[in-house]
């Protein structure tokens, strides 16, 4: 059963069973080339609200030791915003700091059951930014306990890696959030790049 945060804006209902504090692992497999990187590594997931009607998001990930008695070793962080897509309206807040001038038009679960798409779920928007000057707007849906997203933009600055696309699957299966990561990088075609278990800890 999913308790509902209070104060959770309606049009969030079909996310709530992501926000919380989720920890586990996973495995990093991605070929380059004849060659493979492979490694196993740490993850500690979080996503909130804060009373607007988008999920705050942040992701930390670390590499396992590779001697018993090694330390962690930091691997990457990611942050970002996770909301149903629709037009924004003047009851939305924006542009910058402008105040939404009228209420919401989506303030119950059935004014929200109108932004259902043609599949029975809901259309979703995923923005992230990493450090190393890559920004991702993901375009996908949540359906029940499953989402899934493709890139619909990729921004990088001069300096950043060759990243040029991205689609994520994420699932709620027996109580753990499972995820899986396929990437076009390093002048490779989109395929399999990393997936992890992750269970809730707060």
């Amino acid at each position: 059963m999913i308790e509902l945060p209070v104060g959770l804006p309606a049009e969030l209902v079909p996310l709530s069973w992501l926000i919380g504090v989720w920890e586990g692992s996973g495995v990093i497999d991605y070929k380059v080339g004849d060659g493979s990187i492979t490694h196993e590594f740490g993850q500690r997931v979080s996503f909130s609200h804060d009373g607007l009607p988008h999920l705050n998001y942040t992701s930390y990930t670390w590499l396992f030791p590779e001697a018993p008695d090694g330390d962690p070793k930091p691997l990457a962080t990611e942050t970002g915003y996770w909301r149903i897509e629709r037009e924004l309206g003047e009851g939305d807040a924006g542009p910058a700091l402008l105040p939404a001038v009228g209420a919401t038009r989506f303030p119950d679960a059935e004014s929200v059951e109108t932004l259902r798409n043609a599949d029975g779920g809901f259309d979703l928007e995923v923005s992230l930014v990493h450090p190393g000057g890559v920004a991702e707007l993901y375009l996908g849906q949540v359906k029940g306990p499953r989402i899934d997203l493709a890139t619909d933009a990729v921004m990088r600055t001069a300096g950043a890696k060759d990243y040029a696309a991205a689609t994520r699957l994420y699932g709620l299966v027996d109580g753990h959030l499972l995820w899986a990561w396929d990437i076009a990088a390093l002048g490779q075609d989109l395929r399999t790049h990393a997936s992890a278990r992750l269970a809730k800890v707060d």
